[in-house]
């Protein structure tokens, strides 16, 4: 894995620019597609908890920080993506953001997972393969959310 600060994937989404912003910004939408249950709405400064519910995954919590959300173009936040035990994030987050930007047909989504490097030598390499690894999964599960026309 040549970089060890960030995960980076561009996917191309058959979905106008308003929805894939739908998806992706209303906790309630983005709980179905990223297996998540969420106890909020996304708000900037807002912290949002919840529990995986991906199959056998249901023990573990998700705590989200809202840092920046521009309507239809932008959205980020932070998380812990090491801790599996639920604790509140601390000074180990990284960044997450989704860059929006519609193009024909659809929107090509910018996701960049970045803050890695913060991360204790000991974590970062697994850390950055689970992330890689789930992003890659996340992405096929929003493709096939916004496909399925029940979104």
């Amino acid at each position: 894995m040549a970089d060890q600060d960030r995960v980076e994937k561009i996917m191309e989404l058959k979905a106008p620019v308003c929805r894939v912003w739908r998806a992706i910004t209303s906790s309630k939408e983005f709980g179905e597609w990223f297996r998540v249950a969420l106890d909020g709405e996304f708000a900037e400064g807002q912290t949002v908890k919840g529990h995986i519910t991906y199959p056998g995954l249901e023990h573990l919590r998700m705590v989200v920080v809202v840092e920046t959300i521009e309507p239809e173009r932008y959205f980020s936040f932070r998380w812990n993506s090491v801790d599996e035990t639920g604790e509140e994030p601390d000074h180990h987050q990284t960044k997450v953001e989704f860059t929006l930007e519609p193009i024909d047909g659809g929107t090509r989504l910018h996701l960049c997972e970045s803050g890695f490097s913060t991360l204790p030598d000991s974590q970062r390499s697994e850390a950055l393969r689970k992330n890689v690894e789930g992003w890659d999964i996340q992405a096929e599960n929003i493709a096939n959310y916004l496909a399925s026309g029940d979104s």
